[in-house]
């Protein structure tokens, strides 16, 4: 699918680096947020005449009338930022992170006399510290094995 004048100028601009890209459609209203490794290589992936789109892809494509860029310095910078916009904008073709799921976290309780580790995905106020955001829920699983050494660990299940 051939792209607009205006969206082809911007292509041609990408950069080759990690962030967030944003569609927008004729009224201005986010359709589509997306990360991508490489900005130029994802971007542009939409638009190529040989891409085998599914027609959900194709729909999509036909309603971006504009591109957004958020360049991030690393890949997690832009997962969490395209993870947030997700759940701010709640554009229509983001099917994933609209149900205000959240990245987990592991959680010691330093406070207790036997600090016992958990994963949560809310973080409070509570005198916890909290380690994360992890990507993968079973990267962050607490593991007592981990824990430093003379450091009293809670095995008790909640």
């Amino acid at each position: 699918m051939e792209p607009r004048p205006e969206i082809r100028e911007k292509l041609d601009l990408l950069p080759t680096r990690p962030g967030v890209y944003i569609y927008r459609d004729a009224r201005g209203t986010i359709i589509y947020v997306g990360k991508a490794v490489n900005l130029r290589n994802r971007v542009r992936s939409y638009f190529h005449a040989s891409a085998e789109l599914t027609p959900k892809t194709l729909r999509l494509v036909s309603e971006i009338a504009d591109l957004e860029i958020w360049p991030t310095d690393t890949e997690l910078e832009a997962l969490l930022l395209e993870c947030n916009l997700i759940k701010k904008h709640k554009p229509k073709f983001n099917v994933r992170l609209k149900d205000d799921k959240r990245y987990p976290y592991i959680k010691v309780n330093w406070q207790d006399s036997f600090p016992k580790v958990l994963t949560t995905r809310q973080m409070e106020q509570d005198g916890a510290r909290y380690f994360g955001p992890f990507t993968n829920s079973s990267a962050g699983v607490p593991d007592a094995r981990h824990a430093p050494q003379g450091v009293p660990i809670s095995h008790v299940r909640p």
